[in-house]
């Protein structure tokens, strides 16, 4: 068990998308979702806040130990410049401080994210691995982070709040666009579309689906934003 936990390659037990496993963990984590509405006006902010920001940081501590530990931390692939990755910086940064305009953001460029993250994994290590239990342990936080905000914070979201993502959507994206060069990496996999099955095989061939990841970042904020809309005009 302990092996398994922290071998270096996934040969043995590869990751297989809707494997048993795959469909468990998508239904703990709408039931995640279920626990979180249901108990939004009695859950303690405070403990929630500091048991999310913790658990989001024990995995990504643990995580790169193990890539260093095992000579595999490189930074064509090891940086935080995945969409992901940005986006649970955000919320460590969110849960630390309750800025309101990192909340903005973090809700569409995560929930946009993980979601597809965690439907479409690319992932290699299968359960029981450190990897597995980094990767959707860290992808449902991000939802739940957000969606926490939403319901027992109260944060809203305006519609102004869809442009400032965009804005910041596009820096991460040139800076990751800079890394790849560099590094030889596939940041949010604007060199390429991942090894993996996903959403990118229906958007045409590198790089045009980069256009295409464009035009549905900006539907999947417009459909985020729709829970908001009777809020925005009540406030005005």
């Amino acid at each position: 068990m302990i092996n398994a936990f922290f071998e270096s390659t996934p040969i043995d037990n590869p990751f297989n998308s809707y494997s048993l496993v795959h469909i468990l963990v998508i239904i703990i984590f709408f039931i995640g979702i279920i626990v979180l509405h249901l108990f939004r006006n009695e859950l303690n902010e405070k403990i929630v806040r500091w048991v999310f920001v913790s658990v989001i940081l024990f995995f990504e501590i643990g995580y790169h130990t193990w890539l260093v530990s095992h000579g595999l931390w490189n930074p064509s692939h090891a940086l935080p410049l995945q969409l992901c990755s940005v986006s649970l910086i955000l919320c460590i940064l969110l849960l630390l401080t309750n800025h309101k305009t990192i909340f903005e953001i973090v809700y569409f460029i995560g929930i946009a994210g993980a979601i597809q993250a965690l439907l479409t994994p690319e992932l290699f290590y299968n359960f029981p691995h450190l990897r597995f239990f980094h990767f959707f342990i860290n992808h449902m936080l991000i939802i739940w982070t957000c969606l926490f905000y939403v319901w027992t914070m109260k944060y809203s979201i305006q519609l102004s709040s869809i442009f400032k993502s965009l804005v910041f959507l596009q820096i991460v994206a040139f800076i990751a666009f800079i890394a790849n060069i560099v590094t030889g990496g596939n940041y949010m996999f604007l060199a390429g579309k991942p090894k993996t099955s996903s959403a990118l095989d229906f958007l045409g061939d590198y790089p045009w689906y980069i256009l295409s990841l464009e035009a549905i970042a900006v539907i999947l904020f417009f459909i985020l934003y729709l829970p908001f809309i009777k809020h925005s005009k009540r406030k005005k």
